[in-house]
């Protein structure tokens, strides 16, 4: 069985002390493709780094919204140029938070609405981060799809919604604007908050969720409040297929497939692959 955990923070200091050994956990656990989202321009240089380094690790590049306080044409254009690097899948993560308030909305959507520009210019789907932001958000990303959609084609897949926090009416609205549903560790806690949530993917199309485990935070039961690992991605697998009725394995065939869908890049590599019998 192979799995693509699609929001990964493989360059987070949790993982100095043992990355190489993670990474090759993952890879055991049939995890071996894994997209490393930045979160400023020191961590995009990271996860670049890294995608250098280990063949099935693909970086996405941008600045988070709690990051964003100095995002500035300058900033922008350092993007752009990292962007331009064979292994960058995506724009990411960016978005909106108003949980923690340490930049001002207006600040944020700037920040938003020049990366969704930059992701435009290039081509490039986005990893879409939303805390307390939803319908903002969806706004925002709203303004942006009508012309996207004149290039890319109606069924265009535009990006993934990661850590997907909505209701069904969201999820909906996500789907109808080209977004992929993307489904961590909390899918698999058990609590009468979660219980909506199963009951809101049990609902959800196949086609248009992805698997991830946003490492090192979030780790699924029963290892809630331990160090999350990419390799603990088929935990979450487990859930969401037995919450769809399916096996993992005929899961993992259609998440990982969706995720191809998305990040183009890695399908132009993963078909090369599969040609050279590899």
């Amino acid at each position: 069985m192979t799995i693509v955990d699609t929001h990964c923070h493989l360059d987070a200091a949790q993982f100095d002390a043992d990355r190489k050994a993670v990474i090759a956990r993952a890879e055991s656990a049939g995890v071996r493709t894994i997209v490393c989202p930045a979160i400023s321009l020191d961590s995009a240089r990271q996860v670049l780094g890294l995608a250098s380094a280990y063949d099935g690790i693909y970086a996405a590049v941008g600045v988070h919204p709690n990051d964003c306080a100095d995002f500035d044409d300058e900033m922008l254009a350092a993007l752009r140029e990292l962007a331009a690097r064979p292994k960058v899948v995506a724009i990411g993560e960016i978005g909106l938070d108003y949980y923690w308030k340490r930049v001002p909305p207006e600040t944020q959507k700037r920040a938003l609405r020049a990366q969704l520009g930059l992701a435009a210019e290039l081509g490039l789907p986005v990893i879409l981060h939303s805390r307390e932001s939803n319908a903002d958000l969806l706004w925002e990303f709203a303004q942006w799809v009508g012309p996207i959609r004149k290039t890319r084609g109606s069924d265009a897949i535009l990006g993934i919604w990661h850590a997907f926090s909505g209701d069904a009416a969201q999820a909906k609205e996500a789907h109808e604007l080209g977004l992929l549903i993307g489904l961590g560790g909390p899918v698999t806690f058990q609590s009468p908050r979660t219980e909506q949530l199963h009951k809101l993917v049990s609902g959800l199309e196949l086609d248009r969720l992805v698997l991830e485990t946003d490492a090192p935070y979030l780790a699924p039961h029963p290892l809630r409040g331990r160090r999350n690992e990419p390799g603990y991605l088929s935990l979450i697998a487990d859930r969401i297929a037995a919450l769809h009725a399916i096996s993992r394995e005929a899961l993992a065939e259609r998440t990982t497939m969706t995720a191809l869908r998305c990040f183009e890049r890695i399908a132009y590599r993963y078909q090369g692959k599969q040609e050279a019998g590899c």
